[in-house]
């Protein structure tokens, strides 16, 4: 595997060898989009470098981004890094008290404010007094600052471009918060460059291919899949305007790479269902002159038609789904990797993948597991640290130098993963049994009708499961013969999850509770990961009254 020139020389060459090729394609309201070609992506960000420049920062001086996903918050961070500075990207859906606490963690001494439906209602107020700030374009109406566009237009750009040596720290990766206050993990130039270039290899991207962004760039994997990727390969990258406009956005991309997690992959499943119920999917799928229609039906109406890879990572994913996915022709794979290591770690192939396993290491990656089964890596992509945390940083390796992933894992002779859970969330009932949730979890998330679920039970005679049904049937919760329609259905899917783990495994009941977890009412992490204590702390006092009433599906 090839280590390759570094980012910046990296687009350098992209915007010299093309620089009319078109790279980005930004959506800008009511149907409309601008395109930014190579070269003028890298115009304005040497020109909004220069001015960063120009304000006399130290060099490694943070910077704060707070934008979704848009094609300023790529440039941004080139013209941060061009002027030598560290990049820290906020969570455009986090709280007031997440994002003060970043900035003031991170020491950050600038603020660019980009696209977002938050800057009123949470991120304004945590704004340090007199905090410098720069706006975007496609910023909130009330952000009461200079603006990019203004700036670069009386800048001119630097005389020589500017580089950064490979031990230079280029970004602080905020860690989602599912296990507690938000970890600052710093990566540095020769890491994340080294990775851009294996993934760019082993996915063989080209400037042919197009992907849609629209996880939050904040997190690694689309960091590191989609905006270093595209700085090596120079492929054509398009933003989703909202949640709104996703589907259109889709279908305008046409993305030949597409990555998701697993509660999207769920989600577009159950969008099928609802125009084609399952029982008749299969029938169809089974007819050798109607299923091939009806593959390239279904793809063609999610928008993945001209896929030729797709991936889910962040959390785990039930194999069933991904089974499902590559039924209607699909190619789904799974990877698994963390911020720690800049999303360098296991990729399911062509040649090594099972539903359930994670895939196996990428060239360059070691991969052990401990006496007690935790998962352990040493990767090229590895971090430099935690910021301020230095004892934190030193006891998550090992003293032979892998890092200690905090998952449990199986591993197959071919080098084939897979995660069996979470070493901290394994708990122990009453009888001294101890239960690992997650692959519980994946079995209750297969079923259509619902759409997550958390199994909890320390300390009790036996687990339980609490239940967020799919979102189409939580308005009918209430209705009458709701519970008579779908308890029975419920029952069956406690007794198929009970008949599939081993004894000291089974539910006690599901437990189903009114309403959804969102990232808004802090059940969920930015990527859409469960925050299990928070979950477990909410209907901790209704626990004890759902065990006395002895039945198997209880409605909170």
């Amino acid at each position: 595997m090839s280590n390759g020139p570094l980012l910046l020389e990296a687009f350098y060459a992209l915007a010299d060898a093309k620089p009319d090729k078109v790279l980005f394609t930004q959506p800008t309201g009511g149907g409309a989009t601008v395109d930014y070609t190579r070269g003028e992506v890298l115009d304005r960000a040497l020109r909004m470098s220069a001015h960063i420049s120009s304000l006399g920062l130290e060099p490694g001086t943070r910077i704060a981004m707070a934008s979704k996903n848009c094609a300023h918050f790529i440039i941004t961070e080139l013209a941060i890094w061009m002027a030598g500075c560290t990049t820290v990207a906020l969570y455009p859906t986090a709280n007031t008290d997440t994002v003060s606490y970043v900035i003031e963690h991170s020491d950050a001494k600038l603020l660019f404010v980009g696209k977002l439906d938050t800057w009123e209602s949470e991120i304004k107020a945590a704004v340090p007094e007199g905090m410098p700030m720069i706006k975007l374009p496609l910023s909130p109406a009330g952000v009461d600052c200079p603006s990019f566009d203004e700036i670069i237009a009386k800048t001119e750009p630097p005389a020589e471009r500017p580089t950064r040596d490979g031990d230079d720290t280029a970004l602080f990766i905020y860690t989602s918060g599912s296990t507690g206050r938000p970890k600052g993990v710093m990566h540095g130039f020769k890491q994340m460059s080294f990775v851009a270039h294996g993934v760019v290899e082993a996915l063989e991207i080209t400037e042919n291919d197009r992907s849609l962004s629209y996880l939050p760039l904040a997190h690694v994997f689309e960091r590191a899949y989609l905006e270093c990727t595209l700085l090596v390969a120079g492929s054509h990258l398009f933003f989703a305007e909202s949640l709104d406009t996703f589907q259109k956005d889709l279908q305008r991309a046409a993305p030949t790479l597409f990555i998701s997690v697993p509660r999207l992959w769920l989600k577009f499943q159950l969008g099928v269902f609802k125009k084609m119920p399952p029982k008749k999917l299969d029938l169809f799928l089974k007819i050798p002159i109607l299923s091939g229609i009806v593959k390239k039906k279904l793809l063609t109406a999610l928008g993945l038609q001209d896929v030729r890879l797709a991936g889910s990572g962040s959390a785990p994913i039930p194999g069933e789904l991904i089974a499902w996915y590559r039924r209607l022709g699909l190619n789904l794979l799974e990877g698994y990797a963390m911020s720690e290591d800049f999303a360098f770690s296991h990729l399911s192939t062509l040649q090594h993948n099972e539903p359930g396993y994670v895939g196996v290491p990428y060239p360059g990656v070691e991969v052990k597991l401990s006496d007690a089964g935790e998962i352990l890596i040493k990767s090229p992509g590895a971090m430099q640290g935690y910021y301020k945390q230095e004892e934190l940083t030193k006891d998550c390796y090992t003293e032979d130098g892998y890092f200690k992933t905090g998952d449990r894992g199986e591993r197959k002779p071919s080098g084939l993963l897979k995660i069996t859970g979470r070493v901290k969330e394994i708990f122990k009932t009453s009888k001294g049994k101890y239960v690992a949730p997650a692959p519980i979890e994946n079995i209750i998330n297969n079923s259509p009708i619902v759409e997550l679920s958390c199994v909890s039970g320390s300390g009790q005679p036996a687990a339980y499961s609490l239940v967020v049904l799919a979102e189409e049937l939580r308005p009918k919760m209430k209705d009458a013969g709701f519970r008579d329609e779908y308890g029975p259905q419920l029952e069956e899917l406690l007794a198929e999850v009970n008949r599939k783990v081993e004894h000291h495994e089974t539910l006690h009941c599901l437990v189903i509770v009114d309403g959804g977890w969102e990232i808004s009412n802090d059940f969920l992490t930015p990527t859409m990961k469960i925050k299990r204590t928070t979950i477990e702390d909410a209907y901790e006092a209704n626990v004890d009254g759902w065990y006395a009433q002895g039945a198997k599906v209880v409605w909170a």
